[in-house]
């Protein structure tokens, strides 16, 4: 009778360590984990019009770096991921961190700070009139932060054939890379990142040929040369505020602020996609921006998960 009980739990445990994500994995342990995370989220919005973008971009730093274990949370001293380079001006903490204390009052260990970064994303991104999709939980929180690691996050100033071989790396495809961009719809940028587009674009210098001439000289005017580097503008010319598929437009004409954005349009199999969303036969075969918007989040979410018996609740984001 012992061995048998032994049997059973072991087999329990083997199953836990190949866990997967799925749709309201905290159906039963914590049913309303969700429900304060979207709490939360529409609170801060209530005072803070640009944490949409904050926490979408927030969960994009957090996969691309080790998966979506939120090692980008911790703050570990100089040496914390969430100190890269390639993480500059990523924030949002404090929001994950009011979302976990609320969630350990009713549901101490038992949610994941992985978990709530993919979910504030959602309810960002709902927030901004974009679309709501199920969001698979299950992560566990990682137990590694290195800003050495994020070495390799995808860049502003990635050619086209850089930032499609770094998508591929994660298991993301040329579409997942075009959806998963323009989720600049939202949000600005600073003139730190269009210094080198604007003024010494190579080879050759001067600026960068693919912005539309009549577009160059609003760009310059905000982002003047050796301006300050901290004004920020919109990186979706004409609809910031509003999740939408106009920032592919612009990339079509010429008006895309990033230049990875515009990387978009040099590319044969990235262009395809992009006209796609505006082709009148677009709704006849289901070809929706919005829904493959949503497939990309999902899948994106699932990159170099930690679950089961692997990784870490942890009761403070911030903390190991």
């Amino acid at each position: 009778m012992v061995l048998v009980f032994f049997i059973v739990i072991l087999s329990h445990l083997a199953g836990m360590s190949h866990g997967q994500l799925k749709v309201g994995f905290y159906g039963k342990t914590c049913p309303n984990a969700e429900t304060i995370v979207s709490t939360v989220v529409r609170q801060v919005a209530a005072s803070d019009q640009n944490i949409a973008p904050v926490l979408l971009r927030l969960h994009f730093h957090d996969c691309f770096v080790q998966g979506c274990d939120g090692s980008i949370l911790i703050e570990n001293g100089a040496i914390g991921e969430r100190h890269a380079f390639g993480h500059q001006g990523v924030s949002g903490f404090e929001v994950i961190e009011r979302a976990k204390e609320e969630i350990e009052r009713v549901c101490p260990g038992i949610v994941s700070c992985a978990d709530i970064v993919a979910l504030a994303a959602r309810d960002a991104v709902v927030l901004a009139n974009g679309p709501s999709y199920e969001v698979e939980t299950g992560r566990r929180d990682g137990m590694i932060s290195n800003l050495s690691l994020a070495d390799n996050m995808p860049d502003v100033s990635d050619s086209i054939q850089i930032l499609k071989a770094k998508f591929s790396q994660k298991g993301l495809s040329d579409k997942d890379l075009v959806v998963l961009s323009a989720a600049h719809t939202i949000g600005t940028t600073a003139c730190f990142f269009m210094t080198q587009r604007l003024y010494d674009f190579s080879p050759g210098g001067g600026s960068d040929p693919s912005i539309d001439p009549s577009f160059l000289p609003e760009l310059m005017t905000t982002c003047p040369r050796n301006g300050d580097v901290n004004v920020r503008l919109p990186i979706d010319r004409g609809s910031s505020g509003e999740f939408d598929k106009n920032i592919l437009q612009n990339v079509r004409n010429g008006f895309a602020v990033l230049q990875s954005d515009a990387s978009l349009y040099e590319d044969v199999e990235t262009r395809s996609i992009v006209d796609s969303y505006f082709g009148i036969l677009g709704p006849i075969f289901g070809i929706s921006f919005e829904d493959d918007f949503a497939n990309a989040m999902v899948k994106m979410g699932r990159i170099d998960v930690l679950t089961g018996l692997q990784g870490k609740i942890r009761r403070v984001c911030s903390r190991f």
